[in-house]
């Protein structure tokens, strides 16, 4: 379904991540005329294009999702053939002991299953440059705090229920702190400002 979305958007419910990660990487490689925004989403993609033909755009995206849902659609993401994204970390973070006793297991475990597997960029949201890893352990699926911190410094490594994220500035902030990065993200004065594009695979690496 397409719903329209502001004055100049159009949002394309996709129902599932990989067919967001799919339909952003065909809109990436073929843009549509007027369209200056494209905003993958965990089941949608936002798309805005001010002064386009709307009716027109609707179609298209129509088409481009009908072929993003075909069981031979490529499982592509607009980073396909990219370098994976080794984060550095120092695993001293406030919350590390509490998430090894929430999971069960020592805290050289809780280190071992967030570096042992390598996670993918599902979104970004919540601030400028925060991207979603999906693929987290499931050992490792505990929730938020019941009271997020006022302030989280930038290059907190941190967890909470099935996403892992490195917090890009300083900010507000529940999500569990299992160390932290001296790997800038996120730089409003580079090209792509951010590190992390949906489709990117990340990897953690104790530092």
């Amino acid at each position: 379904m397409i719903r329209t979305a502001g004055e100049h958007g159009l949002l394309v419910e996709t129902g599932a991540l990989a067919l967001s990660h799919r339909l952003d990487a065909l809109l990436c490689a073929d843009r549509p005329q007027g369209v200056v925004e494209i905003v993958p989403g965990p089941e949608t993609v936002l798309v805005i294009a001010p002064g386009a033909d709307q009716q027109r755009l609707r179609a298209q995206l129509t088409a481009l999702l009908a072929r993003c849902e075909r069981p031979s659609a490529p499982a592509t993401a607009r980073t396909a053939g990219e370098a994976v994204v080794t984060i550095p970390v120092v695993y001293d973070g406030e919350d590390l002991p509490a998430v090894a006793e929430l999971a069960g297991i020592p805290t050289g475990e809780v280190i071992a299953r967030h570096t042992g597997r390598e996670l993918v960029v599902g979104w970004l949201g919540f601030a400028p440059g925060f991207a979603y890893l999906t693929g987290l352990d499931e050992t490792l699926h505990v929730p938020r705090l019941d009271t997020p911190r006022t302030s989280v410094p930038a290059g907190s490594v941190a967890i909470a229920g099935p996403y892992s994220a490195v917090y890009p500035t300083a900010s507000p902030g529940g999500w569990r702190l299992l160390g932290r990065t001296s790997l800038r993200v996120w730089d409003v004065h580079a090209d792509p400002p951010s590190l992390f594009r949906p489709g990117t695979r990340v990897r953690f690496e104790a530092a």
